[in-house]
């Protein structure tokens, strides 16, 4: 249904940072950049951007990106805590989504649910 998403971030430059640590283990690269967006995806094809936004953002938004595997949703949780996440909710099943459900949750620099998922 979607071909991108855009989210307002205070600190450009931090956020862009946080997301390409965390989007690396899904197999996502930094794309274009200029000094007011910068967009994460395929590499010829950015479909998450991060917008400069120089009033306070709102409250955070839902973010879900799709995985391939357990191991690459794990990976995906311990790139946002290093680089600077919160955790809000470990790696593990999510039986009451669905019965094959693996994700996990981090919040962002901006206040944003970030999830890596194998649906």
């Amino acid at each position: 249904m979607f071909d991108h998403i855009g989210i307002k971030v205070r600190d450009l430059q931090a956020s862009a940072a946080f997301y390409s640590a965390v989007l690396a283990p899904l197999g996502h690269v930094r794309g274009y950049a200029d000094e007011t967006s910068v967009g994460f995806g395929p590499a010829a094809a950015p479909s998450l951007w991060l917008y400069a936004c120089e009033v306070p953002v709102g409250p955070g938004s839902h973010i879900a990106l799709r995985a391939t595997s357990a191991a690459q949703v794990e990976h995906f949780h311990r790139a946002a805590l290093l680089a600077g996440g919160r955790d809000n909710g470990a790696p593990g099943p999510r039986p009451h989504y669905s019965p094959t459900y693996f994700a996990a949750f981090v919040i962002d620099p901006d206040g944003n649910n970030v999830e890596a998922v194998v649906p």
